[in-house]
């Protein structure tokens, strides 16, 4: 009997025991942990999808780059909006339930971006194509003929009395831009209150272990984003909608447009589930024991005595606060060597900012790749490359226990070797597509001066062409015609992407008239040479981007280490608004705008104004491109140098060694170069 008692006891506890454990799994620590978590990779991957599907967003709303650009920054502008009021009023609120709400904006935000789509009507992709896209539309495009102009003005006309959809070119591109801005809203208190949280409750020196952990999960998110953006760009933007049949166009063509607004509605899925677990979870988490046997034995006399001076104190001295802040700030921005550093990281930071804006884009213009395979082959270089070189940087200052003039010289070491491989770029720069009446003339004999009013030549100045219009053909020959008309073709045979035009004229007076002088649709392909230089500059790439990651760590260290201890936190904070308001929201807007100066044709909505480029000058795009990137990383270098050089004015003589505590600034750098906006969040960095 007794042992039955015993063994039934034993159970007991044992169930007991069991129960603890999933209340402790389930609520507490480890459920914000996992939380946390799973909001790092919705902040990633929602960031990843916006930057990916920047061509597609231009493309749909018909807008310029530069305008694109606005609508990129437009992140850090929402960001900016709630920083102050999140760093100051985080901590004393329910940070839980902050990041929760966070989560849900986000989430609305990256919804509302999508919203557009389904009330825009059905995507036109050129001015002959249809409202109804079971039509063929492959009958209105326009070929070489003498009543041509009596053609244009029955389709505009029958084109009213349709009702055809709603033209892209329009404002409706402002709902994105708010819905970036509140994405940005949304993600601000996700990194300051959850790592503060971590802090806060974890084991004492458990904090690193928690926070890599946390960075390392986060990868989950690019990695998804990527893979969402590569497998969305294959579809077609009205998917569901549309007879794909009808569709004539491909995913290497210029207007072509893939299912953007499901990678949103994804991402903004995701945000929202995200956000549920933090509205469960309590503002403040037990102490360990030792704080609580310490605040036990403490009377509660004394314990409201000394909150209750606190408050006083706290009222009494608000302006002395606010004094002492102004005199803080003053002090490190006199501090010479914080603000070289705050110089070449602004530098450094837009000139990642702007690259990382229109990378995708220009591999698809230079290289005449997809967005599905641009998104895929990037999110294979970049993220590896990039954990690779920031453990391998922080673990060279770990190893060699460098001084802080070791750090300054480790960090110039680094940002040179990223500056020369830079420099290789412009060697993989591809020769401008040989285009009939952009590049050449229409005759296809004799390359043009300048792409602006080619006049139109003797095989198709009789056939009244829409010189508007862009329709690429490619010929026999290797040229790119701008439209069938404008290419004097005056039949056709076959229909949607099939189908082929016959008797082209301009290819005749091109010393091809013992052929078959006929064109397909779509640009011509890249030249072989153009397709070896493009693995080249990938592998260049890796280099980069390995070499830059090299050095994040000690460059974030830099930051705090040049100022006094007590100073820290007010100069990451203040490096950190530098960064977002100088390089975050000017970068994207200033690139796009002399990315635009290299288009050589433009598209025109229904209201007559310009669109979207449809094609570039390679050569002008990748000099204007790298060109601007090197005006920025070469003044970074300069700068590197004179840090370097009056930090060993100050230092000499004293041994500045990566002491005990040096591994925790390491943790700290590493934090703040992956999770700081100043990476691909700028989302800035990947």
């Amino acid at each position: 009997m007794m042992d039955q008692n015993q063994h039934l006891s034993k159970t007991a506890e044992a169930q007991t025991s069991k129960k603890k454990k999933i209340r402790n799994c389930c609520n507490g620590f480890k459920m914000f942990l996992a939380a946390l978590s799973l909001s790092f990779i919705s902040k990633a991957l929602s960031g990843i999808i916006m930057k990916s599907n920047i061509t597609q967003i231009e493309r749909r709303f018909d807008i310029s780059s530069s305008t694109v650009g606005l609508i990129d920054g437009s992140f850090e502008m929402g960001n900016l909006l709630v920083i102050v009021f999140v760093s100051y009023f985080g901590a004393k609120l329910h940070r839980p339930k902050l990041i929760g709400i966070g989560c849900v904006i986000m989430g609305i935000g990256s919804i509302l971006t999508a919203l557009p789509h389904f009330f825009m009507g059905y995507y036109r992709y050129a001015k002959d194509t249809p409202v109804n896209p079971a039509e063929n539309s492959t009958s209105r495009i326009s070929t070489c003929s003498i009543d041509q102009n009596l053609l244009l003005n029955g389709t505009s006309l029958e084109r009213v009395r349709k009702g055809w959809e709603k033209e892209s070119g329009s404002y409706i591109w402002i709902y994105v831009l708010l819905g970036n801005m509140l994405r940005g809203i949304g993600e601000t208190p996700i990194v300051p209150l959850g790592i503060s949280y971590i802090d806060d409750f974890a084991k004492e020196g458990h904090s690193s272990f928690y926070l890599g952990n946390l960075l390392a999960i986060a990868m989950i998110g690019p990695i998804t984003g990527f893979l969402l953006v590569s497998l969305f760009s294959k579809m077609y933007v009205d998917i569901g909608y549309v007879d794909l049949s009808t569709i004539r166009i491909t995913p290497k063509d210029s207007r072509w447009v893939g299912a953007w607004w499901l990678g949103f509605l994804v991402a903004g899925l995701v945000s929202i589930i995200s956000s549920i677990p933090f509205f469960f979870l309590p503002k403040n988490l037990d102490k360990p024991k030792k704080e609580k046997k310490a605040s036990i034995s403490l009377p509660m006399k004394n314990e409201e005595k000394s909150q209750t001076t606190h408050l006083t104190k706290q009222r009494q001295n608000v302006t002395e606060t606010v004094a002492g802040f102004f005199q803080s700030l003053k002090s490190i921005l006199n501090n010479p060597l914080y603000v070289i550093v705050l110089f070449l990281t602004l530098l450094q930071a837009s000139s990642y900012i702007g690259s990382i804006t229109y990378i995708f884009k220009y591999i698809e213009q230079q290289y005449g790749r997809s967005a599905s395979e641009t998104s895929i082959l990037f999110g294979i270089i970049t993220i590896p490359t990039f954990a690779t070189g920031m453990f391998t940087g922080g673990y060279i200052v770990k190893r060699f226990k460098f001084s802080l003039v070791g750090i300054a010289k480790f960090s110039l070491c680094t940002h040179m070797l990223s500056f020369l491989f830079h420099l290789l770029n412009f060697a993989l720069i591809c020769e401008n597509k040989s285009v009939a009446g952009l590049t050449l003339t229409y005759d296809g004999n004799h390359p043009v001066a300048s792409h602006i009013n080619v006049p139109l030549s003797y095989c198709n100045s009789d056939c009244n062409c829409d010189q508007s219009q862009w329709e690429p053909l490619c010929g026999d020959n290797g040229i790119t015609y701008i439209s069938p008309c404008l290419a004097g073709c005056t039949s056709s045979s076959g229909s949607k992407k099939s189908i082929v035009f016959h008797n082209c004229s301009c290819m005749e007076v091109n010393g091809f008239q013992s052929r078959n002088n006929s064109v397909k649709l779509g640009e011509c392909p890249k030249k072989d040479h153009c397709t070896r230089k493009f693995y080249i500059y990938i592998v260049v790439q890796i280099f980069i981007y390995f070499s830059s990651a090299l050095g994040s760590t000690s460059n974030i260290m830099l930051v705090f280490k040049n100022v006094e201890p007590e100073l820290k936190s007010l100069a990451m904070g203040f490096h950190s608004l530098t960064i977002r308001m100088l390089g975050g929201i000017p970068a994207p807007i200033y690139f796009g705008a002399l990315i635009d100066r290299a288009c050589m044709k433009w598209s025109v909505n229904n209201y007559g104004k310009q669109g979207s480029c449809r094609i570039y000058n390679s050569t002008l795009y990748g000099n204007t491109f790298f060109g601007l990137t090197t005006a920025l990383k070469l003044p970074a270098l300069v700068l590197y140098v004179v840090l370097v050089s009056a930090m060993k004015k100050k230092y000499q003589g004293k041994d500045i060694k990566a002491s005990e505590n040096e591994t925790k600034a390491m943790n700290e750098a590493n934090l703040e170069s992956l999770s700081s906006d100043t990476k691909v969040d700028r989302e800035t960095r990947i």
